[in-house]
């Protein structure tokens, strides 16, 4: 049997150079390893997803594998985000509900080496950080905390992962708030560094050097 790795997007697996070059000397039928993937992962629609492709190098007979997805896939798909923060300290892309998070965790906890879910879902929760995602409206380490205090005890123990309508409702106005302010934060600094390029400029100008003129 031959192991192929592919890193595919849900339901959107197409023939090129990369996948022809892995699967093309196995000898198999691309179209049908294509158009079995992307029925294996057409529920992880504009999530990059790992499969796994066991080829029989004999028969040529195949099975496909999926893999969870990247637990970042899985919190810029639940906050409906196309990448993460680039300044996760000062720039914030997206506001989860403690629910939307219990259920990431829930679709990782059997692949991850985590032995509690208590445990899956602080690593979730250190992703968040990461990426520049709230939980709750609130730093990802500020939840952490309150997790520790025993808040959100009974969503997690009973892995609740619905959210009420004017709740995220809630979420979504708060961090519409967060965005603007953000917005209006990078123009100031923006305009800042333009001032400051001209000034320096300018300095550059006045301070040059004339030629002596010729006689």
């Amino acid at each position: 049997m031959a192991l192929i790795k592919l890193l595919v997007e849900g339901g959107k697996m197409v023939p090129g150079p990369a996948v022809a070059q892995q699967i093309g000397p196995m000898g198999v039928n691309m179209g049908e390893v294509i158009s079995q993937v992307n029925k294996e992962t057409q529920n992880f629609k504009g999530i990059t997803v790992p499969v796994h492709l066991n080829v029989d190098t004999k028969t040529k007979k195949f099975t496909i594998k999926v893999l969870s997805p990247p637990t970042s896939e899985l919190i810029k798909k639940e906050a409906g985000i196309e990448k993460a923060s680039g300044a996760r300290m000062k720039q914030k892309v997206g506001n989860l509900a403690i629910e939307q998070v219990i259920s990431i965790a829930k679709s990782k906890h059997e692949h991850l080496l985590s032995h509690n879910f208590i445990s899956t879902l602080k690593s979730v929760i250190g992703t968040c950080m990461a990426l520049g995602v709230l939980i709750e409206s609130k730093d990802p380490k500020e939840v952490l905390q309150e997790i520790a205090e025993g808040k959100y005890a009974e969503e997690i123990k009973s892995q609740k992962t619905e959210v009420s309508s004017e709740k995220k409702k809630e979420l979504d106005n708060f961090f519409a708030g967060i965005s603007k302010v953000q917005e209006e934060a990078k123009k100031v600094e923006e305009a800042e560094k333009a001032a400051k390029e001209e000034k320096k400029a300018k300095a550059a100008t006045t301070t040059a050097p004339v030629a002596p003129a010729k006689k």
